[in-house]
Order: C-alpha cells, then sequence, then structure tokens
C-alpha cells in the first residue's frame, strides 16, 4: 500500500493505493480543508481513521512550499513537515516530501491529451518544459530534458519580483507595494491576487462597486466572484481584472519558457486555470506568453497546454511514492 499526498494551502488531498503487477489501483481518496487541522500529521490520521488499513510500504507528498533535505515549509500554512517525523507516525517505511510543483511535473510527464487543453499548439520537439501553476499561490516547476527524459526541478519562482510591463500594471505594483512593501508575481498570480487585482481597479478606477456585487464579495470567495462575474461580463472592474490576470499570467509563463529555453512545451497547472478556461483560450494569455520582443518568433513555436485534470500533482506524488518501493 502507498500513501499519496497533494498539500495546499486551501486543501489536502490524500490518497492509498495498492500496487499490484506494477499498476496502481486507488483503494480511497479525500479532499480534506487544510486550516481545520493544526498540522499535517492530524490531517493524516483523520483520513487514514477512515481507511482500510494495511501496511504503508511508502508515502509522497507534495508540499505547497519550499523543500530542503527532507523538510517542508508550507507558504501559506502554519505547518511544518518532515520526512523523518512522518516515518513514525504514519508509520511508513518509506517518506518523500516534494514541492508540490515537483510533484505535479511527474503528474503531468503521465498525463495524456484528454487531460490537457491546447492554448498554443506551436511544434512538438524534445526539450525542457515548465509547469507554472496558480492556486491559493503561485508554483513554479522544471521539467530538465537530459536526452533521454525529463528531470523535475522543483523552483520558489512565483515568489520572485512583479515585474510590470504597462502604466497601468505599473501602478498597480505601486497599489500592491503601499500595502505588502515587497511585490511578488504570486502577491498577483493567485486567488488572493486576482482579489488584488480587481480590489486595485475598484479603489483607483472611479466607478462605484454595486451593492449587490459587494454583498456576493462578503458571502463568498472573493476571488471566485471575480472570476465568475467577469467571465459573465457582469461588472466592468471583473472583467477588467480577469483580463489583466490572464495578461500577466501568460507574460510570467513566457519569463519562465525563456529562462528554461522551454521549446518542449508549457504547462499551465493549478486550480485557477480550469475555472477561467474561457479566458485563457481567448488569445490574452498567449498574445502576452508571445510578446518578447525578438524572441516572439520563438515563443510562438513553444507548445503551451492548459492542465484539465485536476489530481495531478495527487497521481504525481504517487507515481514517486511507488519508486520508492
Amino acid at each position: 500500500m502507498i500513501l499519496a499526498g497533494d498539500v495546499g494551502g486551501t486543501k489536502t488531498a490524500l490518497a492509498l493505493y495498492d500496487v499490484r503487477d506494477g499498476e496502481l489501483t486507488l483503494v480511497r481518496e479525500a479532499a480534506l480543508p487544510s486550516r481545520e487541522f493544526a498540522a499535517f500529521e492530524a490531517a493524516v490520521a483523520s483520513f487514514l481513521a477512515g481507511a482500510p488499513r494495511g501496511a504503508v510500504e511508502a508515502a509522497c507528498f507534495g508540499v505547497a512550499g519550499p523543500v530542503v533535505h527532507g523538510r517542508g515549509l508550507t507558504t501559506n500554512l502554519p505547518w511544518v513537515l518532515d520526512e523523518t517525523t512522518l516515518t513514525v507516525e504514519i508509520p511508513a517505511k518509506r517518506v518523500r516530501l516534494l514541492n508540490d510543483l515537483e510533484a505535479g511535473g511527474h503528474g503531468v510527464l503521465a498525463l495524456g491529451p484528454s487531460s490537457l487543453t491546447t492554448l498554443q499548439p506551436g511544434a512538438a520537439r524534445p526539450g525542457n518544459m515548465v509547469l507554472v501553476a496558480a492556486g491559493t499561490g503561485l508554483g513554479e516547476a522544471l521539467l530538465i530534458w537530459d536526452g533521454e527524459r525529463h528531470h523535475v526541478v522543483a523552483t520558489e519562482g512565483g515568489h520572485a519580483d512583479f515585474a510590470p510591463r504597462t502604466d497601468l500594471e505599473v501602478e498597480l505594483l505601486r497599489f500592491l507595494r503601499q500595502e505588502f512593501g515587497r511585490v511578488s508575481y504570486e502577491r498577483v498570480l493567485s486567488g488572493p491576487g486576482l482579489f488584488n487585482i480587481y480590489r486595485f481597479l475598484r479603489d483607483t478606477g472611479g466607478v462605484p462597486e454595486p451593492a449587490w456585487l459587494r454583498d456576493r464579495m462578503e458571502r463568498e470567495d472573493p476571488s471566485a466572484v471575480v472570476s465568475d462575474v467577469a467571465l459573465a461580463s457582469g461588472h466592468p472592474h471583473c472583467v477588467q481584472a480577469l483580463g489583466m490576470f490572464a495578461s500577466i499570467y501568460g507574460a510570467e509563463a513566457g519569463n519562465l519558457a525563456l529562462k528554461a529555453l522551454a521549446v518542449g512545451g508549457v504547462f499551465i497547472g493549478g486550480g485557477i486555470g480550469p475555472k477561467i478556461r474561457p479566458k485563457l483560450i481567448d488569445g490574452t494569455f498567449v498574445t502576452a506568453f508571445c510578446d518578447k520582443g525578438r524572441f516572439a518568433t520563438l515563443m510562438a513555436s513553444i507548445p503551451v497546454s492548459l492542465v484539465v485534470e485536476p489530481r495531478a500533482a495527487l497521481l504525481g506524488a504517487a507515481r514517486v511514492a511507488q519508486s520508492l518501493l
């Protein structure tokens, strides 16, 4: 039996798999609200309490935060995960912690065409690839080609400095600096980031926020409200916020593709992408992705795909756990 997990700031997905003849068979899975547990071990215990119990031979967890020397710190949760501690607490014979985008990278390498939506067809060829994923935070990973296979490399690129490209984005940076001081890409390209863009437009745009929209913001997840209203063309600030989000998302995906020379392709993962798919496929994202001056022709040749399989990171963690057997 192997245990796999995708540990996020909003939810923690866990799954038990049986391994027979080299194939993974799902035994049980659940998505737990992360903030209801004081520690990751408590979430695992809750999940295993309702599961058929056999010996856990190996476990792997993708963690939304940096993992160094077997120890992971969650960026948007007060959790500390440690491989040695988890080996005892689960218990499991072998435990591996990965950055969540590292787990996602292993997952996307195993996905078929039905799990992807093409944003830009490009020219298929062997080479480096990258994964960019906006959700509760912003994750980035490199998939480095060695001539025979890809090696997944974790990064914390989502916390690099936000680089505005237009006068409006410069004003956005100034607005956010007043609140946060330093502004990373995650402050813009994430669920909270989308709401940050909306707040900037609301507070500086001169168009009042209607009562019905303010009421929805108070009752629901405000970032989800912004995207829902924008896709329905329900209010100009929401429409503009989602447009800015998609454009900045495309620009940063292009930045990462340039740095990795990702001619093999770019994957757009995370929970936000599938929810705003109509906006990502309308050309806003790809236009910004390719807008790299003298390298525009190269950028137009890179395949770009939206990952629509929500369990990619969980599947990747399961694949790594299987390799520990």
